[in-house]
């Protein structure tokens, strides 16, 4: 199993965290949120947060991206602008905001799910010269993942059933300098049905399924019910040789050993197979495990 945290990244840092909250630094601008998953304490005073911070989220009622989620407000203790934008090494830029689900438009943890991208569509197109492979993106939020892809050289179709966050992700790779990316505001499960009858492949296919959602029609997505169908259906698509696969699960309860089993019994035998958590890790070196990913490699 795999353990992997963020390298090499400028332009953020998880400062310290405990007590239900962690404090990191976004760019130019440090934010205090709440982090159920931090259980223990603080290493550094919480009036010491405070004075470092430039803005805290205020928990209140509502429900987020996880399904379950606080809905809240945000304090600003500086001055600081609604949006800004950070850099991911030299691959892309990404636009962040406050929103109302204490997110800000991106899961930095990720990061090394977007390198093993990058790196997955080089690969295959130095195995094959000439080709352009294509990427499907699932659940794919403001679209870090998508342009890891799209930086890489891939074909990418991006679908997510919000379209809030498909403009968000246009934003982003406008920002980023690039172009091309296909665009789908779509329930994945009708989607991906649709081009199973189509007979249409990917080389690379990218999942970040919440616990609960709608698509756009109202479609009801529940990842309990739905996930061992939906990858079921995911593995008619993905080509025979030279691709991969990205899982990830961040729902409270989901194991990373759960997300490996699931994509043996769906997904082809034969493919290097391989899991682990992802992590954040605080200047102090508290590890702080935020998701679980399989990945595999035809």
């Amino acid at each position: 199993m795999q353990l992997l945290c963020p390298v090499s990244w400028p332009d953020y840092q998880l400062l310290d965290c405990g007590n239900g909250e962690k404090l990191e630094q976004f760019g130019p601008y440090m934010l205090i949120r709440p982090e159920p998953k931090a259980l223990w304490a603080k290493t550094e005073a919480g009036e010491q947060w405070t004075e470092r911070a430039h803005i805290r989220f205020l928990q209140g009622a509502g429900f987020g991206r996880a399904g379950k989620e606080d809905s809240g407000t945000w304090e600003k203790l500086k001055k600081v602008p609604d949006q800004w934008v950070i850099q991911y090494k030299k691959l892309f830029r990404l636009r962040l905001g406050l929103t109302a689900f204490k997110h800000v438009g991106v899961f930095p943890e990720q990061a090394p799910n977007w390198d093993y991208i990058y790196h997955s569509v080089k690969k295959i197109r130095e195995k094959e010269p000439g080709n352009v492979p294509r990427v499907l993106n699932l659940f794919a939020y403001t679209g870090a993942a998508s342009l890891a892809a799209r930086a890489a050289g891939a074909e990418v179709v991006h679908l997510d059933a919000v379209r809030q966050v498909i403009t968000w992700s246009r934003e982003n790779m406008e920002l980023s300098g690039m172009n091309g990316i296909r665009w789908i505001l779509e329930d994945a499960f009708r989607f991906v049905r649709r081009e199973v009858r189509r007979g249409n492949t990917y080389q690379g296919l990218i999942l970040d399924p919440p616990a609960y959602g709608h698509g756009p029609e109202g479609e009801k997505w529940k990842l309990d019910d739905c996930l061992y169908s939906l990858l079921q259906e995911c593995a008619h698509i993905l080509a025979p040789e030279n691709a991969f696969v990205v899982l990830n699960l961040y729902s409270n309860g989901y194991s990373a050993l759960l997300a490996d089993s699931l994509a043996r019994e769906c997904f082809p035998a034969g493919g290097d197979y391989s899991f682990g958590e992802l992590y954040l890790k605080d200047s102090y070196g508290k590890r702080l495990p935020l998701s679980v990913f399989s990945r595999i490699e035809l």
